[in-house]
């Protein structure tokens, strides 16, 4: 009976230090909005063409940190920059779904009637590459927004 409990507590110990290591592989919400915010001060810093330069440059870990990645579009759906996808980069994303969801118009609808929020989807994860269910966080600066997203 001694050597049971022992295994089962062995098991569990395990079990809770490889969900510890995976949530660490993860950003969270918190980072999420963090990273927005530290996007949009950089925006106010250098300007929009250099901040979204960088966005969208894997090199610089300021934007890039294991799944976390900035997005930015304008009010009209026009992608200004994508941290994991630069082929988007210039194009009217308004129209695009994820699932049954047009994921750029209701983030369009969110920041203008709130300023900013999270919404939910399913988006391909860059780590895993499989589809996941992710909620970004975007906030509205003029007439665009910068955004960031967790995969649950």
């Amino acid at each position: 009976m001694k050597i049971l409990r022992r295994s089962v507590l062995v098991l569990g110990l395990s079990l809770m230090a490889l969900g510890s290591v995976q949530a660490q592989d993860r950003g969270s919400s918190d980072d999420a909005i963090a990273m927005v915010k530290k996007g949009i001060a950089y925006i106010k810093e250098v300007g929009k063409e250099k901040a979204f330069a960088e966005f969208a440059n894997p090199a610089n870990k300021s934007f890039h940190d294991r799944d976390l990645y900035l997005f930015v579009y304008d009010q009209n759906g026009i992608n200004l920059s994508h941290g994991v996808n630069p082929k988007m980069q210039g194009k009217n994303l308004l129209e695009m779904r994820a699932g049954d969801k047009f994921i750029i118009k209701e983030m369009i609808e969110l920041t203008n009637a709130k300023g900013k929020g999270w919404v939910d989807y399913q988006w391909p994860n860059p780590v895993s590459k499989a589809l996941e269910a992710k909620s970004s966080y975007v906030e509205k600066v003029d007439n665009y927004f910068v955004g960031c997203g967790v995969y649950k």
